[in-house]
């Protein structure tokens, strides 16, 4: 179960998907604040913990990722492939939550760590329902993992003890 003052990563460029995800999100009754990164070099600097987002008080490290796939900067399955190259980011819960119904998406995205893969619903009932299912699930049932050798409740940089390597660095 998640502590409510722990935020959720929303990564997503069209910001009428970010507005009416929040509203569902707040209909749903989910607590956990909800941080919103508009394209995917930003998303990595961001739990990178770079600048402009050094700051865990202000932009802290979420519990949970909801991941679009078709970002500017660098697209959703970059942003899994670079998850994966860092230790201590592994297990951090990551979403698909895009447009795409592509098979070879659905397959690359779980090859590169996804949890889930879900397609952005298009009614406002459903996105209700798919916001009631991620609090029940992932938000209260589920047990979160340890990042980076740390308690996900307790890190504020879960890359501060492992070798972190940038996006601009090849993994070796």
């Amino acid at each position: 179960m998640t502590d409510p003052s722990k935020s959720i990563l929303l990564v997503e460029d069209d910001k009428n998907d970010a507005f009416f995800l929040q509203y569902a999100f707040e209909a749903a009754g989910i607590p956990n604040p909800l941080v919103f990164i508009d394209d995917g070099q930003k998303a990595i600097d961001y739990l990178s913990g770079i600048a402009p987002y050094t700051d865990r008080a202000r932009f802290p490290f979420p519990c949970l990722v909801l991941l679009d796939l078709k970002l500017p900067g660098k697209e959703g399955l970059e942003v899994l492939r670079w998850l994966q190259s860092q230790p201590g980011l592994r297990n951090l819960l990551v979403i698909v939550l895009t447009s795409s119904s592509v098979v070879s998406d659905v397959d690359k995205a779980y090859r590169l760590g996804a949890r889930s893969y879900l397609v952005k619903p298009l009614t406002v009932e459903k996105r209700l329902a798919m916001a009631q299912a991620l609090k029940s699930y992932w938000l209260d049932l589920n047990e979160f993992p340890t990042l980076g050798g740390c308690s996900a409740a307790e890190t504020s940089n879960p890359l501060a003890s492992v070798g972190f390597r940038s996006a601009s660095t090849p993994a070796s």
